[in-house]
């Protein structure tokens, strides 16, 4: 069991720690906002019901996973015995650069300080500490409480040994670390994300296919697949000869759209007002939260039917 703090309670803190909480750490909770770890506590207690109606508590009772989380008053009461630090403040580097060197003033020499941003290199705000091989990135896909999959993003400086101890204490929370070899704009997920996002931009830009005709192809296509392996597995299973064979069948296909595929969309103007219409028309702008919410739930049973399949099925 190790200590974690959890420094920035929205969002992003609050997801952190039902994760870290239900592995059986205890985790402590701070933010500027001094109402931010109480508000985070709140919603937490009303979302572990429906996790553990789903069977994702990992054996623990809601009051099992909710005690071991509690509100720190300071920053030094926070740090004081953490083993991990898992930081969540707002994505601007100066931010960054301002908190990491409060966190290496105060933790301990051994406490390991990641954070969770999704696009800001790691180099870019610890390159001025002292304790800067403790430094590195552990960006989820939020919410992390749900989706396994978490990238472990290095800096040039930082100690292969904090690396390989976060993969480990990630792995025993439930998760499935992507650990990198070195950082780069994007890490692994957004950069294959962005190249998905902007290949369906430019369908609906060019006329192609509507903003729906996208999403179904995704929603009701690819993503079945995607939801329990990946790209690499996906074309060795679909050719009889396996990877080699995909490869020798379509590679002049892929090369065909690539020459298409080198102009970025116009992600703003006309296109944006046109998706933004698209999207209003489907879902009210009054209606997202309440989306999230069903989005969560339709995660909670997914988390739980590949957890059984698992079992049943194998991986």
């Amino acid at each position: 069991m190790s200590r974690v703090a959890i420094i920035g309670s929205g969002f992003i803190g609050r997801a952190w720690a039902i994760s870290y909480a239900r592995a059986g750490n205890d985790v402590v909770l701070w933010d500027q906002d001094a109402d931010a770890p109480h508000k985070a506590l709140d919603y937490i207690d009303g979302v572990l019901g429906t996790l553990d109606e789903n069977g994702l508590l990992d054996g623990n009772s809601p009051a099992d996973v909710g005690g071991r989380m509690s509100a720190a008053a300071s920053l030094e009461e926070a740090l004081e015995g953490a083993d991990h630090v898992q930081e969540n403040t707002p994505e601007v580097v100066e931010v960054k650069r301002e908190v990491y060197a409060r966190l290496d003033a105060l933790a301990g020499t051994e406490t390991v300080l990641a954070s969770s941003t999704s696009g800001i290199l790691p180099s870019a705000f610890t390159e001025h500490l002292e304790g800067r091989a403790r430094c590195l990135v552990v960006h989820p896909i939020n919410p992390p409480y749900l989706v396994p999959a978490v990238e472990v993003v290095p800096s040039p400086w930082t100690d292969p040994a904090v690396v390989a101890r976060t993969r480990d204490f990630l792995i025993a929370a439930g998760h499935a670390p992507i650990v990198m070899k070195k950082e780069v704009d994007g890490f692994v997920m957004n950069r294959l994300q962005g190249a998905l996002m902007q290949e369906a931009f430019r369908l609906v830009e060019d006329g192609y296919a509507s903003v729906e005709d996208v999403d179904i192809g995704i929603r009701d296509g690819l993503a079945l697949r995607w939801s329990f392996m990946g790209p690499f597995e996906t074309i060795d299973l679909n050719a009889p000869g396996g990877v080699r064979d995909y490869v020798e069948r379509y590679e002049p296909l892929f090369a065909r759209m690539h020459a298409t595929q080198q102009r970025m969309a116009d992600w703003k103007g006309e296109l944006l007002n046109g998706i933004e219409a698209d999207r209003r028309k489907k879902l009210p702008k009054d209606k997202l939260a309440e989306r999230q919410v069903w989005r969560d739930r339709r995660l909670m049973a997914l988390a739980a039917h590949k957890r059984r399949a698992d079992d049943e099925i194998g991986n």
